[in-house]
């Protein structure tokens, strides 16, 4: 264990949270921005052959573009994340840097999506990935840091919880 205070503890992260958080919520805005100004609504630039391209979409819909145009619902979950993310926050303030860091990139790309719902009514998406007509869903670098994000997350916590359980056997 450090020598920091509990205080001094929380500020760090707090500030592991927030920072993390920002970065991705700057690079998924400006990544976005860039897109709209640069490439036509549906077209396409190949950035790895056909493997990766950068593709212009607009989606009011959840993720695979399911239950569009359902706002309110979509409101109502990124509130309950973020419930979620205080929650876990405060959990866990002392355990970990990483964890924290890991809960910023899940603040991070929810605000992100967030914003765009509520200035746009839809999500911008760009990365499309596959090959010819079989491609994942498009998706953006918010939601690359919430899948990411919650990944590390649940492996965070099967890893502590298999440690806790190896500590009291």
């Amino acid at each position: 264990m450090s020598n920091e205070t509990p205080h001094s503890d929380g500020r760090a992260d707090v500030l592991a949270l927030l920072a993390t958080a920002a970065g991705v919520y700057a690079a998924d805005q400006l990544s976005k921005a860039l897109i709209v100004a640069n490439i036509e609504l549906g077209d396409s630039v190949r950035v790895v052959g056909d493997l990766v391209q950068l593709w212009h979409a607009r989606n009011a819909g959840a993720a695979f573009s399911m239950l569009q145009g359902e706002q309110l619902l979509f409101l109502v979950v990124s509130v309950v994340a973020l419930g979620m993310i205080a929650y876990f926050h405060r959990a866990f303030r002392g355990h970990s840097r990483w964890l924290q860091a890991i809960l910023g990139l899940v603040l991070g790309g929810t605000l992100g999506n967030l914003t765009d719902r509520i200035r746009h009514g839809y999500v911008t998406d760009f990365i499309s990935v596959g090959f010819g007509n079989v491609r994942f869903p498009t998706f953006n670098v918010a939601d690359s840091a919430v899948v990411v994000g919650i990944g590390l997350l649940v492996i965070y916590l099967l890893l502590s919880d298999r440690r806790r359980a190896e500590a009291h056997a």
